[in-house]
């Protein structure tokens, strides 16, 4: 075959993959005019079902995002091993890979903490600020406990069991003759608010992500965990996510984050910087990146979060058996 007729087919074999990115991208915007859309509907239904027709909308819009390993389940509580009960989450997002313990009484479920990496909150036009910062705080005061046992690759990882009772130095178990870190620290779910209020561009805290309309697209807005401008917030991120107690006085405070020795900023290439800032993980539909495709930047935005986050975490067998043994008494 002639050199040029390759080198045509090539051209025209390029030409189609652009083409097909293009319509991916097209397909997203398509996508978030109809949520919009149908969240309209939603708000025009009888207050009686606007609620659960809300929360389908959404659902349908994670589902399409997050990975299948996750499931999504709606108006669920979230318990913990000390008896805590979060008020109703109306989406949450949970691995059952490792944690397949969902108590269920009937239509309504409890899932253990140990297994939620995210809780969604779906509003309408009313953001009262008291009741949002009630529901999130009901979220915040549930602790992962890390009294578990798990058989890992070349040992066996036995979570606080490893502390002394002062929660301060490592026990050294026989034969060993140095520390034994901890695989893992007290996790927390990321927390999402959804709403209907047209427009509203301010963030709502304390959620770390508040999800609206705008113009009949998505508006997309995330909290600021950062201490200094410019400073990377990946990092800051996971040590949010990740090392929930560790500003807490005890046990969890000589677990280091892993960005610590991984990503030393006199270390860091330009590129890697680049990577550890969110806000790069941004997609636009124009050259001059004034339109942003929300929906697809929060595909890799949250999806990039959720690699960082350590749920499930091992789960503690014994610390729910302890609970339950208690509340009997």
């Amino acid at each position: 075959m002639p050199t040029d007729s390759i080198s045509s087919e090539q051209t025209e074999l390029k030409k189609g993959e652009k083409e097909i990115i293009v319509q991916i991208k097209d397909n997203y915007v398509q996508l978030e005019q109809s949520i919009t859309k149908q969240l309209k509907m939603a708000a025009a239904k009888h207050h009686v079902t606007s609620g659960t027709f809300r929360e389908d909308i959404w659902k349908s819009m994670f589902e399409q995002i997050i990975p299948k390993k996750f499931s999504i389940e709606q108006s669920v509580f979230i318990i913990d091993s000390e008896g805590g009960v979060s008020k109703e989450v109306d989406l949450a997002i949970f691995d059952e890979q490792y944690t397949p313990y969902i108590f269920r009484y009937g239509r309504i479920m409890y899932i253990p903490i140990e297994a939620v990496a995210v809780v969604i909150q779906c509003k309408s036009n009313n953001l009262s600020k008291k009741d949002l910062v009630k529901w999130s705080d009901s979220i915040t005061k549930l602790n992962t406990s890390l009294k578990s046992i798990t058989r890992m690759f070349a040992s066996l990882a036995t979570g606080e069991y490893a502390f002394d009772k002062d929660g301060k130095q490592f026990m050294l178990s026989e034969n060993e003759g140095g520390k034994k870190p901890l695989t893992q620290t007290s996790t927390r779910p990321i927390q999402i608010l959804c709403h209907t209020k047209e427009g509203s561009d301010k963030h709502i805290p304390p959620f770390d992500i508040v999800i609206n309309s705008k113009n009949e697209r998505l508006q997309i807005s995330w909290l600021d965990v950062t201490k200094d401008p410019g400073e990377e917030d990946i990092p800051r991120w996971f040590d949010s996510l990740n090392h929930k107690n560790d500003d807490k006085e005890g046990k969890y405070r000589g677990v280091k984050s892993a960005f610590d020795d991984v990503c030393k900023k006199e270390t860091r290439s330009d590129e890697l910087k680049g990577a550890l800032k969110l806000n790069n993980y941004k997609v636009f539909n124009d050259k001059e990146k004034k339109e942003e495709i929300g929906l697809l930047s929060l595909n890799f935005q949250l999806n990039q979060l959720l690699m960082l986050i350590n749920n499930p975490i091992l789960f503690p067998h014994k610390a729910y058996v302890d609970m339950f043994n208690n509340f009997c008494k």
